[in-house]
């Protein structure tokens, strides 16, 4: 057998065994997102926006495409997870202070508008995340009022515009 075969071989029989390792997947239930839309106060149109393009990534349900059983695709997508888990994990909002809440809102604002939020690779596979402009100024509208019912106005977000 020549080497290059050897080298085929092994990396075959190393991406066969990596297919038995594989991260946690991020399913805990869907309570704690049901006491984030409810403090919220998430019209349905956001609830289904949030669905379809924020909760996979910012909370503790994750809804796994079929490729996630494939290594090292699994390891790439929980690295998202875990990411985007870092920036706004709403799972874990009712232990967020009112200041946390609203300065969470406030990136939201600027994620979303700013089209940084959905990610691209994440739009790709997920064709309902990739937000329309009225769909992006329901989100800014609701997180513009969510802020203001927190009591932490701050003019420059208020006012702000999802069009340039």
């Amino acid at each position: 057998m020549t080497l290059k075969k050897k080298i085929l071989v092994a990396l075959i029989l190393l991406f066969i065994i990596a297919q038995f390792f594989s991260p946690n997947k991020n399913q805990s239930g869907l309570y704690a997102i049901n006491k984030f839309l409810v403090e919220t106060k998430a019209p349905m149109e956001v609830q289904k926006i949030l669905t379809q393009a924020c909760f996979d990534c910012h909370s503790d349900q994750t809804t796994y495409p079929w490729y996630n059983s494939i290594t090292p695709v699994n390891y790439w997508l929980n690295s998202h997870v875990n990411g985007g888990k870092s920036h706004l994990d709403v799972s874990k909002w009712s232990t967020y202070s009112v200041k946390r809440k609203a300065h969470k809102l406030e990136e939201l604002i600027e994620e979303v508008g700013e089209g940084k939020m959905p990610l691209a690779s994440y739009k790709w596979t997920h064709a309902s995340a990739d937000l329309t402009n009225d769909q992006i100024e329901a989100l800014i509208h609701w997180a513009q009022r969510e802020i203001f019912n927190y009591g932490l106005v701050k003019s420059n977000i208020i006012n702000s515009s999802v069009e340039d």
